[in-house]
Parts: C-alpha cells; sequence; structure tokens
C-alpha cells in the first residue's frame, strides 16, 4: 500500500490512458488534461484501455514517483469518460487497490451465527 499523508487528495484521470507512458508522460497529461500541478503532491491514478492495469503519479515533495498495480483476475471499477477528473478518498483507494468497487463496497464476509 501507498503511504498516503494526511491532506492529500487523490484523483482519477477518467477514460483510457495509454499505459505505455512513463512519469514525465504522465505528468505532462497532468497538466495538459487535468490542468493541474503534478508537483503538488497529490496523487493521480490513471487506467489502461483493458482495464486491468493502473498507474498512480505521487509528487512527495523530495522526488516523483510512478507506481504500478495489475489484476490477475478481473478490472479496476473506473468512472465513466463523461466525468471529467474525480477525487477520491484515501480509503476509496485503498477499495480500488483491492479490486473492491470503491463507489460502493460490501462487506462479503458474514459470521455465523453464535450458539
Amino acid at each position: 500500500m501507498i503511504p498516503v499523508p494526511g491532506g492529500v487528495r487523490v484523483w482519477l484521470a477518467v477514460g483510457r490512458t495509454d499505459m505505455r507512458r512513463g512519469m514525465n508522460g504522465l505528468a505532462l497529461q497532468v497538466q495538459e488534461t487535468l490542468k493541474r500541478d503534478p508537483h503538488g503532491g497529490d496523487l493521480y491514478i490513471f487506467r489502461g484501455k483493458r482495464g486491468d492495469l493502473i498507474k498512480i503519479l505521487w509528487h512527495d515533495g523530495l522526488g516523483m514517483s510512478l507506481y504500478a498495480k495489475r489484476l490477475e483476475r478481473g478490472r479496476f471499477i473506473w468512472p465513466s469518460p463523461a466525468d471529467g477528473v474525480v477525487s477520491i478518498t484515501p480509503a476509496q483507494l485503498g477499495y480500488l487497490l483491492e479490486g473492491i468497487d470503491w463507489r460502493n463496497p460490501r462487506h462479503s464476509f458474514r459470521p455465523d451465527r453464535a450458539g
């Protein structure tokens, strides 16, 4: 899990992103498409065409980091392209990274009745 400090905003870049892009290409996309500063300390998340790969761009004050996660099965839940840029909470980011629907998380474990 990425150690997200308090006060950091998490942004989803809706739509598809070319996953061949590296750190500099994604930082340029943040500036031009999202109209935000990639060096401001926020996390920016991008999803590929197939939906099983995401990349996270983060500048922590010392340098830029690029994280990638690929799901073995399933796809990451993503908003429609008409939504523009979407902000989520760090808790929703945790759900997203686990492949859980961050918009409506549900408990899958139900304890048996006692006795």
